[in-house]
């Protein structure tokens, strides 16, 4: 199995969808060690990230949910000064591109929307765990599962 740091390392600009950032921060997932490779890699400069504003939304949800807004303030703190990470906004060509994603490849709105500012930004490889994304042709998807340690659960 292809070593994650590896592959990130040969694209300039990496999209990176939300629970990427969830594992890497809750730290409580068979997922986070593997989040963490993708974190690293971009905290050293190794890649740009990109995601949208979307991230910010779906990452304070829980914590707002649960009556923690400052842990959603912390959240939104943490992202929007991470080194190398760009927060791209949704503005009216994004949305149009987030529409053909959709005719095309029948995503799911927000799907669209992250993958659209991704590509808006010049991305070439979207890191996620949603393997429904692996049929958009786009760029490359990364399924973050695909990269777990052998013997992981």
């Amino acid at each position: 199995m292809a070593d994650l740091a590896v592959i990130l390392h040969r694209h300039t600009r990496v999209g990176i969808d939300t629970p990427v950032f969830i594992y890497h921060i809750e730290g409580t997932t068979r997922f986070a060690a593997t989040a963490g490779v993708a974190m690293s890699a971009l905290a050293d400069g190794a890649f740009t990230g990109v995601t949208s504003v979307l991230t910010l939304m779906e990452i304070a949800t829980r914590p707002l949910q649960l009556g923690r807004p400052e842990v959603a303030e912390e959240y939104e703190i943490l992202l929007s000064t991470y080194p190398n990470l760009v927060i791209a906004a949704i503005d009216r060509p994004t949305a149009r591109r987030a529409a053909e994603l959709r005719a095309k490849h029948r995503l799911r709105p927000a799907d669209a929307l992250q993958v659209a500012a991704c590509l808006q930004q010049e991305a070439t490889a979207f890191l996620t765990n949603d393997r429904e994304l692996r049929r958009i042709t786009e760029l490359q998807v990364l399924i973050l599962e695909d990269f777990l340690p052998e013997g992981s659960p």
